[in-house]
């Protein structure tokens, strides 16, 4: 994926195609977005508040710096976290976005606990 791409200017955003999807619709630049490696951790990280690069590489454990500084600039660039003096945060919309993440997590605790063995695994 192009720098452009990572950060957001050229790529995943509703509206646009996404991995696996030409429609453009939200939910699919969602998920790609989502999808992309440590996207989903990085999130779960800021949940416990503001950090800077270094609290959250450590919090990250085993993220490159590259890596790291691509994801950001592509939530950043999204809306989903900022950057102030305190450090990198969630905005209103990641905020509710980790909401919808937990509500998902129950979904799929409760789904799992539906499975057999053979079924989860």
């Amino acid at each position: 994926m192009t720098e452009d791409a990572e950060s957001g200017r050229g790529g995943t955003r509703p509206g646009r195609p996404a991995r696996g999807s030409s429609t453009g619709r939200p939910i699919m630049a969602l998920l790609d977005v989502l999808g992309q490696r440590w996207m989903l951790r990085i999130l779960w990280e800021l949940r416990a508040g503001r950090t800077g690069f270094r609290g959250l590489r450590d919090r990250c454990d085993g993220i490159s710096p590259t890596v790291l500084n691509q994801r950001l600039k592509t939530l950043r660039a999204l809306d989903i976290i900022d950057l102030d003096s305190a450090g990198y945060g969630l905005t209103p919309a990641g905020r509710e976005l980790g909401e919808q993440l937990l509500a998902l997590d129950g979904w799929a605790r409760r789904w799992a606990a539906t499975l057999t063995p053979d079924q989860s695994g």
